[in-house]
């Protein structure tokens, strides 16, 4: 397959079709956590409804000396936001999602996009070091976690690859790239990137459930 074909193919039937896996798979998901289900609440809350839930967002996502490094915490943080300026504020990203939905909004200067995306690749570097230099982290990891390491890390450095044309010509580099992220959309909802949209969620309902009871989060 010549990189054009490969191109007109990831634009059009590969996109298709991981847009239906992802959509698929994550309406599963959430169907499979709702179904869980819990026990009714048969005693009087402890503390306001909801409160509790909003204040375990908020302290899970401080640094916590006792329980993660700071190398951990602020990588972390920074891919995390790198991976939502690149996605989300980057030109040609808002007009392909205008294109897709209709809504649009301003974006970001693109030398500071780029330098998001560099500085992300950074992180996630810094991330995958501590891991395998880590003891603890090393053997508590598994080959889920690198997977999903990659699959993060492909659509970024292929995108800046794609981005100065560095490396191969550009319409591989650019199907490399929307590859990378159709590959990353239909392994979304089966792998722990679930979180990105149960992480919230998931805290509000712990806290939320813990803290009627009394116990804290």
């Amino acid at each position: 397959m010549t990189s054009i074909a490969l191109l007109a193919w990831v634009r059009g039937p590969g996109f298709h079709i991981a847009l239906a896996i992802f959509c698929l798979g994550l309406v599963w998901r959430l169907i499979e956590i709702y179904s869980l289900g819990r026990d009714p609440h048969l005693a009087a809350p402890r503390h306001r409804a909801g409160a509790s839930g909003w204040w375990t967002i908020l302290r899970r996502s401080r640094p916590s000396a006792e329980h993660e490094s700071m190398v951990s915490y602020l990588s972390g943080y920074t891919f995390h936001i790198g991976l939502i300026l690149t996605f989300f504020f980057f030109a040609p990203h808002i007009e392909l999602l205008r294109r897709a939905t209709g809504f649009a909004w301003p974006a970001l200067p693109t030398p500071l996009v780029d330098a998001a995306a560099a500085i992300t690749v950074v992180a996630l570097g810094v991330m995958l070091t501590s891991r395998l230099l880590d003891p603890v982290k090393r053997f508590l990891s598994v080959t889920e976690d690198y997977l999903t390491w990659a699959l993060t890390l492909a659509p970024v450095v292929t995108g800046y690859l794609c981005f100065h044309h560095l490396g191969l010509d550009y319409t591989t580099l650019l199907a490399l790239h929307l590859a990378s992220v159709e590959v990353l959309m239909v392994c979304m909802p089966f792998t722990k990137l679930i979180h990105f949209v149960t992480l919230f969620p998931s805290r509000w309902m712990n806290g939320d459930h813990f803290g009627r009871t009394g116990v804290a989060s």
